[in-house]
């Protein structure tokens, strides 16, 4: 059974940008292909270092500082507990939305 990550991205952002969607598909697709790898546990801190280190820092750029980075990790995690799964790409995407980076992907 495959995921549809573009409606779990919409979930939460309904007006979720196609073309920056699709981008990042493709950018995560061999990522999103693992089990492991496809959910975001926000319970686990060395998961929540790997966000705020391989994503905001590296792949958006950000310099802000680890607080400011956990907290809107903690925003995401906090918008996204009522479903059952933590999709990476939702979570990028809100993350990326949230500091104004999805021209990135476009």
């Amino acid at each position: 059974m495959t995921t549809d990550w573009i409606a779990d991205v919409k979930k939460y952002a309904p007006k979720a940008d196609e073309t920056v969607l699709q981008n990042m598909l493709s950018t995560y697709r061999l990522v999103l292909s693992h089990p492991d790898s496809a959910l975001v546990s926000f319970s686990d801190a060395e998961e929540r270092k790997t966000v705020r280190e391989s994503f905001l820092k590296k792949k958006l750029g950000l310099t802000d500082d680890d607080t400011t980075l956990d907290a809107a990790i903690k925003e995401v995690g906090a918008k996204m507990k009522d479903g059952t799964r933590n999709g990476r790409l939702a979570v990028y995407y809100l993350l990326a939305e949230k500091f104004g980076k999805l021209d990135l992907f476009r």
